[in-house]
């Protein structure tokens, strides 16, 4: 098989590509691609249009601005495009907010000269869609049977910590928070991933954006657990967030805040990326909601409040 030039522009792109075992053949990445931490050292090709170091509420007002005037959130480097000579470039249709989309990268391509690289625009809606993703990116790398191969013991591996979780006694009700201000209920794959973990998701649902939330219909819900993962945050900039939600009058009235469970996730790295990572994802949910439950996540991918 010939080598491709692959560029990736989605974080969970370039995680597939690395579990392919096509991590050589990458060219250049987004400025979100940070995993494997050997894909640092390639070339950047988008930047964001907005300031990700202001609060969540100046970032959603900015992000809202944008897409009001029917502009992208981001920017992809044309000529840097046309100097690595992708064959492959990955992407997104699933969110202009969360990635570079095909709209994005299509604009950059306009002035292409000579054969223009093949697009594979993932939409990762659900984790049917997710495994989807890895199939389309393996088929368009060459790959076709290491996708399916990935795919399988990736599902392997989720069954199993489906089952150990579906032994346990407990089936607490989880709410999970994907944005502060305003308020989100994290959607897509996250109610599925609840589910598997033996937990009941009372805000989120399957398949579908992540809804803005009244707080009146959180504290209606008053879930067992609270977890708080915001979309692109790690775990220090979670921390962060913190005082946003104690200045909310209804937080002491929650069941999981007078109970002390409400937790902190890093949402970067796990439960916003829909890429293999998802099976720690898994585990992390695994261990909030069954304490018996180990997988060693616990000080480093989330932490109790």
């Amino acid at each position: 098989m010939a080598e491709l030039r692959i560029l990736s522009l989605l974080a969970s792109g370039t995680e597939i590509v690395a579990a392919l075992g096509l991590i050589d053949q990458l060219v250049g990445r987004s400025h979100e691609c940070d995993f494997p931490a050997e894909v640092q050292k390639l070339p950047v090709c988008s930047r964001p249009k907005i300031d990700y170091q202001t609060s969540s509420y100046r970032i959603d007002q900015q992000i809202r601005t944008l897409l009001k005037d029917g502009l992208s959130i981001y920017e992809v480097d044309a000529d840097r495009l046309r100097q690595l000579r992708p064959d492959v470039i990955v992407t997104q249709t699933h969110c202009e907010v969360c990635a570079v989309s095909d709209r994005d990268v299509l604009a950059a391509l306009g002035q292409w000269l000579g054969q223009a690289p093949r697009l594979v625009s993932t939409q990762p809606d659900d984790l049917a869609r997710v495994w989807q993703s890895m199939c389309d990116v393996a088929q368009a790398c060459g790959v076709p049977e290491r996708g399916a191969a990935l795919v399988q013991r990736l599902q392997a591996r989720m069954g199993e910590i489906e089952r150990l979780c579906h032994e346990q006694a407990e089936q607490p009700r989880i709410a999970c928070i994907e944005w502060v201000e305003p308020f989100m209920a994290a959607g897509n794959w996250v109610p599925e991933l609840v589910h598997m973990a033996g937990g009941i998701d009372p805000l989120g649902q399957p398949g579908r954006h992540s809804p803005i939330c009244s707080w009146e219909r959180l504290r209606d819900a008053d879930p067992d657990l609270l977890l708080v993962m915001p979309c692109g945050y790690d775990l220090a900039r979670t921390r962060q967030e913190l005082p946003l939600l104690h200045q909310q009058p209804l937080w002491p009235a929650l069941r999981a805040v007078q109970t002390g469970r409400v937790y902190l996730a890093d949402g970067s790295a796990f439960f916003n990326r829909p890429g293999p990572r998802l099976v720690e994802t898994l585990e992390i949910l695994a261990e909030i909601l069954h304490p018996a439950l180990t997988f060693g996540h616990e000080g480093t991918a989330w932490e109790k409040v």
